[in-house]
């Protein structure tokens, strides 16, 4: 999401940025001794007097009653310069400006207007890129992050560096092509993942207390929907119409938004920029109205990307006028502009006839509702539940300990030939350190970032490790257009073990950018081969990427020891590589999305099919329909233990589900699945799903050598993948820690509705008749369902 007067910006630029703004924190501090200043608020002792009785003011009262109440005293012109990110004051009404547009993707970010870091505070904790962070399959991880985040943005709230509670976070698109700029941004490929790191994380954003109704935050998970795609082919997000099946809108694009409203109670829901099927996401009444705010009884609000609305007229035409514009995007459920483009027209719109003031209104109570939320119309916020955070609660010895731990626990062990890791500290008499991306502290960070607390590079962290370090990077960037093949040879030659730190950057994968090629820049892949075929003993290759890279040179050459995927991993992300590399953190993360080789550049990003086609050759995508060679599986990743899984089923605490309520429902068919019998869910309704719930329990063992955390990852197997059903599916994961010799029975909740269902091509939810296979690695249980 980004505006278009900047979104073209380098990734230098913000890389440089990033790099001043860590200088500026280590030099200051993390607090200033500046004065701060007071959070803006509404309804308190010096408002204006007139509206101390107003019903607005009334924190009795609910929140709608309430903006409805400050709504009908607006006047018109008032009311259009609400609709824009950067909302004016009323004075006479005592309602201060307030800025929408806040990033809170995986910390306190500058991207957006309202937050900033010239005051008390200077930093915020940057936890790992997401992608990296879903390596973990930790829904408590990912809660506690949300939880850490929303707690520092409140802070900086009550100091008075932040002009807005509204985090336009998290990004729940399905990353479907490993070319996707954004892809970063995303908890991967599975439409499962995705949506249970959504509820967690806006959970933890928006603050769990059930004592009040009073928001920590605002999440708004974006952007729905069907969007993945910057700028690859010529065709660019901003003009991109995206044909998207019925099946595959249900069952993959659409699943992530939906359990961040009905499960997370979100907010608010971002509309992207693409069309979907001819019609521009933010002016798309199916999807705004009645699917977001109908279906899925949003309580909030839906924000456009930031100029969607004007670019519906000057990139995409599908509005002739401004006014069109706005209108398209008002009637169609939209409540608010990242722009100043509605602000602009809407009242020639009104004067023109194409919008209502009522139109205005509806949009405006769920703006304002938001704002009541988050207590800004209670007097002074510092009185609340939340009035006690303050600098002292942003980058805790807390919350850097969490960003520690998601960095160690997202790291993917890929290679581990002869068992080369972990390594004796004190057997490492010399280290060579080479690669580009060893000792840019801008580059752990990934995109959508604000200043961190601290920030521990790769080369830092071995050097707290092996005394004798020397380090060469081998390329000037990333990009690595010429690379210092002889002299990193000559270090290698010299050393007694060779750490490779190479990837990517965003220069090749950012909001803007897509990748056309899965291979590492340059000259990346000559220099590594150069320097293993010199070093002593088989080298250490870590990968630092957002994105999948295909590296099968690397899989196949023994001269490459070991392989680790390490994402983009925050402040600190050095420290969490050296951890796991020694042996102090044994690694358990698995991969979120699938790594294809460099022949899956042939097929086109814009086709957007989940499903493959064999007619065409088309090989489909993800690990639910993806039929062509891989680099990596999804959910790979190995560890320094040996763990078994298996499925129990026996005893108390497994039964099959009761499926005696469904002797009085029919089943049903349709000419493209002959021979398929179904229950259609709609028909089993909300009650009959909640009985059909049943408990499958799995027994892990830890069998050494070391103590660890194991996520186990459940799948769902049909008989046969005909019909559009995938080859398998995960349902369920969990995450436990296990010491050597430990075992564990962990229970994953069943539910046939959710877990055993799949979409039919007409986008209807059923379960079929018959068997369904729960698998654990290679372990099954198969589940009859019928009456």
């Amino acid at each position: 999401m980004a505006a278009l007067s900047y979104r073209d910006a380098g990734a230098a630029v913000q890389t440089l940025l990033l790099v001043l703004l860590t200088a500026v924190s280590s030099l200051l501090g993390v607090q200033v001794a500046l004065a701060a200043a007071d959070p803006p608020f509404s309804c308190g002792p010096s408002s204006p007097a007139t509206t101390q009785g107003y019903a607005f003011c009334d924190a009795a009262l609910p929140a709608a009653q309430r903006a409805a109440d400050l709504v009908a005293r607006l006047t018109t012109a008032e009311k259009v310069s609400q609709l824009g990110d950067e909302a004016a004051g009323v004075p006479r009404l005592g309602v201060p400006p307030y800025k929408w547009w806040n990033e809170a993707l995986h910390g306190l970010a500058t991207s957006g207007k309202g937050l900033h870091f010239n005051g008390a505070v200077r930093s915020a904790t940057s936890f790992p890129q997401v992608s990296l962070t879903a390596a973990a399959f930790d829904e408590d991880l990912w809660f506690r992050i949300g939880q850490a985040i929303g707690r520092e943005a409140r802070a900086l709230y009550n100091l008075g560096q932040a002009e807005g509670l509204t985090m336009w976070s998290p990004n729940v698109n399905i990353y479907r092509d490993p070319r996707w700029g954004r892809g970063q941004e995303t908890p991967g490929e599975d439409p499962t993942t995705a949506s249970r790191y959504g509820v967690a994380f806006v959970r933890g954003l928006q603050g769990n207390s059930t004592a009040t109704s009073l928001l920590q935050t605002s999440a708004c998970c974006k952007h729905a929907t069907a969007y993945d795609l910057e700028d690859w082919g010529g065709v660019a997000r901003y003009n991109f119409d995206a044909k998207v099946t019925a099946q595959d809108l249900e069952d993959t694009y659409n699943a992530p938004f939906r359990s961040c409203v009905v499960d997370g109670k979100a907010s608010c829901v971002m509309c992207a920029y693409t069309a979907i099927n001819g019609v521009p996401a933010c002016a798309n009444s199916d999807l705004l109205t009645k699917t977001v705010k109908g279906d899925w009884a949003l309580d909030g609000y839906i924000a456009s990307d930031c100029d969607a609305v004007a670019i519906m007229r000057d990139a995409q035409r599908y509005a002739q006028s401004p006014e069109d514009a706005v209108a398209l995007a008002l009637k169609a459920g939209l409540d608010i502009d990242c722009g100043a483009y509605m602000q602009q027209h809407a009242a020639a719109a009104i004067q023109q006839g194409k919008v209502t003031e009522e139109d205005i209104d509806k949009a405006l109570k769920n703006l304002f509702a938001i704002r009541m939320r988050l207590g800004h119309f209670d007097g002074d916020p510092r009185a609340n539940i939340y009035g006690r955070l303050g600098a002292a609660d942003i980058c805790t010895p807390e919350h850097r300990s969490l960003a520690l731990d998601a960095a160690q626990d997202g790291i993917v062990l890929l290679k581990n030939d002869a068992g080369i890791l972990p390594l004796d500290r004190a057997a490492v008499a010399s280290a060579a350190v080479i690669g580009p991306n060893a000792n840019n502290p801008g580059l752990l960070i990934g995109n959508y970032f604000g200043p961190p607390c601290e920030s521990t590079t790769p080369l830092r962290g071995i050097q707290g490790y092996v005394k004798d370090t020397r380090f060469l990077a081998g390329c000037a960037s990333a990009a690595c257009d010429v690379a210092a093949t002889d002299q990193a040879t000559t270090l290698a030659g010299s050393s007694d073990y060779v750490f490779l730190f190479v990837g990517l950057s965003q220069q090749q994968e950012s909001e803007g950018r897509d990748r056309t090629s899965l291979l590492l820049p340059g000259q990346q892949q000559s220099l590594i081969t150069a320097v293993a075929d010199a070093a002593k003993r088989p080298v250490i290759l870590v990968l630092l990427t957002g994105g999948p890279v295909d590296v099968t040179f690397a899989q196949t050459n023994p001269k490459i020891g070991a392989i680790l995927w390490a994402g983009y991993p925050g402040q600190a992300g050095g420290l969490a590589i050296a951890r796991v590399l020694f042996g102090d953190h044994n690694p358990g993360g698995r991969l979120p999305v699938t790594w294809y080789p460099e022949e899956f550049t042939k097929v086109p990003m814009t086709d957007m099919r989940m499903r493959a086609d064999p007619a065409t050759g088309y090989p489909g995508r993800s690990y639910r329909f993806y039929q062509g060679k891989t680099v990596y599986k999804f959910g790979y990743g190995l560890s320094y233990s040996s763990y078994s899984r298996r499925l129990v089923s026996s005893g108390a605490s497994m039964r099959p589900p009761n499926t005696d309520l469904l002797a009085g429902l029919n089943t049903m068919r349709t000419a493209a699945e002959e021979g398929v019998e179904s229950y259609h869910v709609d028909h089993i309704g909300a009650e009959g799903c909640e009985q059909l719930k049943f408990p499958a329990v799995v027994e892990v063992e830890n069998h050494g050598p070391m103590d660890g955390k194991h996520s186990v990852l459940m799948y769902l197997r049909w008989p046969n993948a005909t019909a559009g059903r995938p080859e398998r599916q995960l349902i369920g994961f969990r995450r436990h820690h296990l010491k050597v010799g430990e075992k564990a029975s962990l229970e994953f909740d069943i539910s046939p509705c959710e877990h055993l269902s799949r979409v039919r091509e007409d986008g209807n939810k059923v379960i079929d008749r018959g068997s369904h296979f729960l698998m654990v690695d290679k372990h099954e249980m198969e589940i009859r369902f019928e009456a």
